[in-house]
């Protein structure tokens, strides 16, 4: 009996975590989309639905963000091995601001879904939705703000508003419920992973700093990354991709 309602336990958390997936994932691909509206509306233009282009672009920015993801590594001077750092948000900014948030958002969703298709997951998929979650906060406000003014320094507004956005949604995320979660699914004492912070610098002593001092900057020194990226390759993809019939 008691096994049966060990059982029981672990499939409620893996249904309310799935749950908790779905409703993020609806939410953000739901404020992307009003966000996409609302600036056609005060640009007084039609709003443009995503047209089978548009989705064979997202389908093939969405696999390149995928094999990037692999190409993933730490950074064992700011946080524990788990945070690891990867440049899959270059295509997924690129799509962003050829198209929109909308556009971001889906190839966040497809790079994740084909990741976890083919490599699987090592976080109990923790890390692949909060790769997924963190990602959209950097993509939705930069491409949303691209999109009102499409030049070089409104690009740099953009990606320096996303990182901004991105490096206090991540933390705020990590603190309250990430970590706590990953804790949980992955059958690892949350004062453990703590520890792991605290190995790396003395200054991590509970959640509140873990996340402060491991994981804004891990959200920082990837946003400045894929700022410096995008700056410089995308007048040069977007006029190739513009020739693509």
């Amino acid at each position: 009996m008691e096994q049966w309602n060990s059982f029981l336990e672990t499939v409620g958390e893996n249904l309310t975590f799935l749950a908790v997936v779905f409703l993020i994932a609806a939410g953000l691909i739901g404020l992307a989309y009003g966000l996409e509206r609302m600036i056609a509306h005060k640009s007084g233009v039609a709003y443009q639905k995503l047209s089978v282009r548009k989705m064979a672009v997202i389908g093939m920015m969405a696999a390149i963000a995928m094999i990037l993801m692999w190409f993933e590594f730490p950074l064992p001077f700011l946080a524990p091995p788990f945070y690891e750092l990867d440049f899959s948000e270059v295509p997924v900014m690129i799509c962003g601001f050829l198209y929109g948030p909308v556009a971001g958002v889906l190839v966040e969703l497809v790079k994740i879904i084909l990741k976890v298709l083919i490599k699987g997951t090592s976080t109990a998929f923790v890390g692949d939705f909060a790769n997924f979650a963190v990602g959209c906060s950097l993509v939705i406000p930069a491409a949303a703000w691209y999109q009102g003014k499409k030049n070089k320094k409104n690009a740099v507004i953009a990606m320096v508003l996303g990182t901004a956005v991105m490096t206090v949604f991540g933390t705020l995320f990590n603190g309250v419920y990430l970590l706590p979660k990953f804790a949980q699914l992955y059958g690892m004492p949350l004062d453990q992973l703590i520890a792991m912070g605290t190995a790396i610098n003395g200054g991590i002593h509970n959640i509140v700093t873990f996340v402060i001092i491991a994981v804004a900057p891990i959200n920082m020194v990837k946003g400045a990354a894929v700022t410096v990226i995008v700056t410089m390759i995308y007048k040069p993809v977007s006029r190739a991709m513009h020739r693509i019939p």
